[in-house]
């Protein structure tokens, strides 16, 4: 029975022998850049798998993640920029050395404390950087709290991380009623820009800002101010889901997940009857989303 290391090893030189001569051509040809899109596409495949508790799924979606590290690995040791062991090594003693509680003498009892101490590392460890590399403009002026948050990564998830980030350093709302109070202010704020709205005002399923839209046509200053007033709303609220210890982006795909089961339900029963959405009047609709959701309970 092959060990762990084992078993590694052989998918390492696996993915070595598709990219190496003879391999195949598909592979060969890739890039990062090309790859990018691959990994994002997995990750999300692998927490769509824990989301829906297919553990089955899940070894194979954990299997196609770990190969894009590998892919990665095997281009960048074409190059000489770095190679799997590079990867190992580093994962290895970030582990270690973000750990003292385990493998040192620091004392961390509760989650908050380790997390705590494992931003101070971090920072720790990017200020040993910048002097090893001699940056001494850097070493003057300290980098925000907010480096490292990806604006690659969903937005919402992005307003999470910077919103955990600040309120670290003690930048929050002292008690969830400030949210409220926040997401009511923000609200009257996207309400008091739609008061520019032109008439006959916003149309379910109009395009904003599209000449023809239901006949309606705003300015790119209006739609800009609207689209500034909605992003405050959804940042107020990916706060109070922080306030909660509950991750948005989470939160949403449940709500996604509901809302397309709701309406594939309606879709069926008015498939059953010959009719698709498009030829059942709303109250019709809305009967049969009440009777699916009746459906959930039962």
């Amino acid at each position: 029975m092959p060990t762990t290391g084992e078993r590694f090893e052989r998918a390492v030189s696996i993915m070595a022998r598709l990219r190496g001569p003879g391999g195949c051509p598909w592979d060969r040809e890739q890039t990062f850049d090309t790859i990018k899109p691959y990994t994002l596409e997995e990750a999300y495949e692998v927490v769509e798998a824990i989301d829906a508790r297919d553990w089955d799924e899940l070894v194979g979606e954990l299997g196609d993640l770990l190969l894009q590290v590998l892919f990665y690995s095997v281009m960048a040791a074409e190059e000489k920029r770095f190679s799997i062991d590079d990867i190992l090594d580093r994962l290895v003693n970030k582990l270690i050395d973000r750990h003292p509680h385990v493998f040192g003498e620091v004392k961390a009892d509760t989650p908050g404390e380790v997390l705590r101490n494992w931003q101070a590392l971090k920072a720790e460890e990017k200020k040993k950087r910048r002097q090893e590399s001699g940056d001494e403009a850097r070493q003057d002026h300290p980098e925000s709290v907010l480096a490292g948050v990806s604006s690659a990564m969903p937005s919402l998830m992005e307003a999470y991380k910077i919103s955990s980030r600040v309120a670290h350093v003690g930048f929050d709302w002292p008690n969830i009623e400030g949210l409220f109070d926040k997401l009511s202010e923000e609200t009257e704020e996207l309400r008091q820009n739609l008061a520019e709205y032109p008439a006959p005002g916003p149309k379910p399923g109009s395009a904003a800002g599209v000449a023809g839209a239901r006949g309606v046509k705003i300015s790119p200053e209006l739609r800009s101010r609207l689209e500034d007033e909605v992003g405050d709303l959804l940042f107020v609220l990916v706060n109070i889901a922080r306030y909660l210890s509950l991750d948005p982006e989470s939160a949403l795909r449940q709500t996604n997940r509901k809302f397309r089961r709701r309406f594939e339900y309606l879709e069926s029963k008015l498939r059953e009857q010959g009719r698709k959405p498009a030829d059942a009047p709303l109250n019709e609709m809305e009967s049969l989303w009440q009777e699916s959701k009746q459906q959930e309970r039962s």
